[in-house]
């Protein structure tokens, strides 16, 4: 067996390439648009290294799932394990969620997950990678709730993820800005916080006989 020649691609980049590409394509034109030849165009490969390291097109699809999936559940897990979080108000829970979810512009890479999600409710294969990445989600909401003192925070992170990514898909079809999802963010929260405790109410005094 030869060595590899310096600068030559090895098989690992071969297939981030590839899969760089199918996120890329199904982003702007959707999963309908992914044929072997138009991969191997878009990533500057061979048709054979597309039919080489990938069997399927599922399998293209899981792997470029799976990578989105890494990453979310790498970034999220790393933010729901800051300790500066034990700390958080509910202005900053709000704009750092805001941040995390309105700060990623919608190029072709980052709108190809909502066309994969869409595709996992078609192809139950998908489903699996896809309940991995809200778990990620489902953890950060999680901590985040607990830290600010909502009960039942483990309930409902599922209905915080589900309003953030309502809004996300909502910002992604009509433009709005990240603002809104922050509003929105504050005004579920404020109903699940805990509010100060009302002053305890004395108890009534003896009442006095009539005419004394």
């Amino acid at each position: 067996m030869t060595a590899a020649e310096p600068g030559a691609a090895q098989p690992g980049d071969t297939r981030r390439c590839i899969i760089g590409a199918v996120l890329r394509i199904i982003g702007r034109d959707g999963v309908a648009a992914v044929t072997n030849r138009r991969i191997a165009k878009e990533a500057g490969v061979s048709l054979g290294s597309v039919t080489y390291h990938f069997a399927t097109q599922h399998d293209l699809l899981r792997e470029s799932l799976l990578r989105f999936v890494d990453e979310e559940t790498r970034r999220f897990t790393a933010l729901a394990d800051d300790s500066r979080l034990d700390r958080i108000g509910l202005a900053e829970a709000a704009a750092l969620v805001g941040q995390v979810a309105g700060g990623t512009e919608f190029d072709s890479e980052h709108i190809a997950p909502f066309e994969l999600y869409v595709q996992a409710g078609r192809d139950e294969r998908l489903r699996a990678a896809a309940a991995e990445c809200f778990a990620a989600y489902d953890r950060l909401a999680a901590r985040i709730l607990t830290a600010l003192g909502v009960a039942d925070a483990e309930r409902l992170a599922g209905t915080v993820v589900a309003l953030v990514a309502g809004q996300q898909l909502r910002r992604l079809a009509t433009g709005s800005s990240a603002a809104d999802l922050v509003d929105a963010l504050l005004l579920l929260a404020k109903g699940a916080a805990p509010t100060a405790a009302a002053p305890p109410v004395p108890p009534p005094g003896p009442v006095s006989p009539a005419g004394r």
